[in-house]
């Protein structure tokens, strides 16, 4: 992503994540169609949001995680419905994004509960997660777990937790968010398999 708002991607483009409306593979940078980009996250697919709140998506979608309501490759942007998007964070088959309304959204794979919907049921469009005070700045979606910190500091996680990695002293998954024991937390960064947190001091 450039100052004047072009985004630019190279590299593997085996299903079109490089938004170039092809599959050929590119070792230079090329540009996205488009100047008013703000933020983007990829792996397998792409999210891109633009000034204007719009949120984007392209390449691969096996579980539908660029939530077009479809399990279809795009290699080209494809508007997600909405305005107000502010934050969104994707893996290899799940997504999650945040609105400006501190409301969170949650669509793809989902067989370990990591959507935070209180089923194993994927979803290729998205789904409110509830509560309206969560922080897209502080928020990740690793490979089957989730995390996300609350405006009010306290931290909040879901999904598979064979390794502990949702902080609840026990290796038990969780298909809805259940709070990190404390307070105060104020970033928050997490992995497939392990996560970490800085507290206000």
């Amino acid at each position: 992503l450039k100052a004047d708002g072009t985004l630019w991607m190279w590299g593997n483009n085996g299903a079109g994540m490089l938004g170039q409306n092809n599959t050929t593979r590119v070792s230079s940078p090329v540009q996205v169609p488009g100047t008013t980009w703000s933020r983007t996250t990829f792996e397998y697919g792409t999210l891109a949001i633009k000034t204007d709140g719009t949120l984007w998506s392209w390449g691969y979608s096996s579980y539908g995680q660029l939530a077009q309501n479809n399990l279809v490759k795009y290699s080209s942007p494809t508007q997600i419905p909405g305005t107000t998007w502010n934050h969104s964070s994707t893996t290899a088959n799940s997504s999650i994004a945040t609105k400006t309304d501190g409301t969170l959204w949650t669509w793809g794979r989902n067989d370990k509960g990591q959507l935070g919907q209180n089923n194993e049921t994927s979803y290729s469009s998205p789904v409110q997660v509830p509560g309206t005070t969560w922080d897209g700045e502080n928020m990740f979606i690793g490979f089957r777990s989730a995390g996300v910190r609350k405006t009010d500091g306290t931290l909040w996680s879901w999904g598979y937790g064979y390794n502990g990695q949702l902080a609840q002293n026990n290796q038990v998954s969780y298909s809805s968010p259940v709070q990190v024991p404390g307070s105060d937390y104020n970033k928050f960064r997490g992995g497939n398999s392990s996560g970490f947190a800085l507290k206000v001091l």
